[in-house]
């Protein structure tokens, strides 16, 4: 409120020298009116408007880690790179992954070999039980003629018995060899699995942001070696004070200014909150995400601000077209009775959908010039047209 006062009195100390400066209206001639368009200031509903800083982010970054432990032999991109998807950014030493590549394809070969001799013998053992069936078969009928002893055809009994083991122990055999030669290609795919980590490739196109090492260090799993940022899909992420969490809610759409359009003086851009973190325990405030367009050209890092609409209230009003600023100081021009545009020093608040708050220096009701031509001078004569009242002065969203 003192900075306000300051700032009016100043502007009011700099209208008195200005007016002092002009010829009285009686010493000159009279020129022509100027046609001018006016608007009475307004006591109506007004929305609440607040602002945050915040970070511009991208939604979609990827932290590039390793998911091994090996030297880093090489780094091949730097930060502002572009890349593509399936880029190959970060090569670590693959020497100690090829060996373990090696000894397992050397051991799938040998349990290829054993699962072949097993599968020998199982062919063997069979061949064995089949004649010790046959000769069990010729035993068992001479013995029913009385041609062979009883002797002979227990020991046929006792050979088939042993083929039949034979047999099953050799099908053990070949299934363990089976389940070995399974086991190792199991590990070369574990192995050629595990030598693909030693090639870090970009997964999706985006920009390198960071870089966290350099070749020689040791790649931890886990820890980031560079950042990739998709700079097509941004976010403006704002901390808000848990008192604001009733006014912000998924889906609601607001302002975005960025840094470089606050400094060129640009429209503002549209965003839609996409996502409210809980409030925090120690600062009392919450995180809000909020979607920026495509076209909104920013950043990642770059700052932006945030406005919100809050409450609407009751407030006094005039279109922003009426304002007009001379450095740091605001005026207005408004008609006097005897149809005279005097210039006041104001003192102005948030503007919101084409109309701006007003604290001092205009009274409701006081009709203000709207679009003042460069021409237009304290105390000149002009012709006003009253344009149409705004029937609501409330943000409308």
């Amino acid at each position: 409120m003192f900075v306000r006062l300051l700032t009016a009195t100043a502007a009011a100390v700099w209208l008195a020298a200005c007016t002092s400066a002009a010829p009285p209206p009686g010493t000159t001639s009279e020129v022509a009116p100027i046609p001018v368009s006016t608007e009475a200031a307004t006591v109506g509903d007004l929305a609440t408007m607040f602002e945050a800083g915040g970070v511009v982010r991208s939604r979609l970054t990827a932290p590039i880690a390793s998911r091994v432990m090996a030297p880093i032999a090489e780094i091949h991109v730097r930060p502002g790179d572009r890349v593509r998807a399936g880029a190959l950014l970060v090569s670590l030493d693959a020497r100690e992954a090829q060996a373990n590549q090696a000894r397992a394809a050397a051991t799938l070969a040998a349990a290829d070999e054993s699962r072949r001799a097993a599968e020998t013998d199982a062919a063997g053992a069979e061949a064995s039980l089949d004649l010790a069936r046959a000769t069990h078969h010729r035993i068992e009928t001479l013995f029913a003629t009385r041609s062979a002893t009883a002797q002979e055809l227990d020991q046929t009994k006792a050979g088939l018995s042993a083929a039949e083991a034979g047999l099953r122990g050799a099908q053990a055999r070949a299934a363990a060899a089976t389940a070995a030669h399974e086991a190792a290609r199991a590990g070369l795919e574990t192995a050629d699995i595990t030598s693909s980590y030693v090639r870090l490739t970009a997964p999706f196109a985006g920009i390198i942001t960071t870089r966290a090492a350099d070749p020689g260090a040791m790649a931890s799993p886990g820890m980031p070696i560079l950042t990739l940022e998709d700079p097509s899909a941004l976010q403006l992420e704002v901390l808000l004070d848990e008192a604001r969490a009733p006014q912000v809610s998924v889906g609601q759409v607001v302002e975005v200014v960025l840094g470089d359009r606050a400094a060129s003086n640009k429209s503002s851009l549209r965003g839609s909150v996409a996502e409210i973190a809980r409030v925090e325990q120690t600062s009392h405030a919450f995180a809000v995400k909020i979607d920026l367009p495509a076209t909104a050209g920013g950043r990642p890092g770059q700052f932006g601000r945030l406005r919100f609409t809050g409450p609407v209230r009751q407030a006094l009003s005039v279109p922003t077209s009426s304002i007009v600023r001379r450095g740091q100081l605001s005026f207005a021009f408004v008609l006097d009775s005897d149809g005279r545009a005097r210039l006041r020093p104001v003192s102005i608040g948030e503007a919101a959908d084409g109309r701006v708050e007003v604290f001092a220096g205009i009274k409701a009701g006081d009709l203000v010039i709207l679009d003042p031509p460069p021409s237009l001078t304290d105390g000149a004569r002009v012709i006003a047209s009253r344009s149409p009242a705004v029937a609501s002065t409330g943000a409308r969203r």
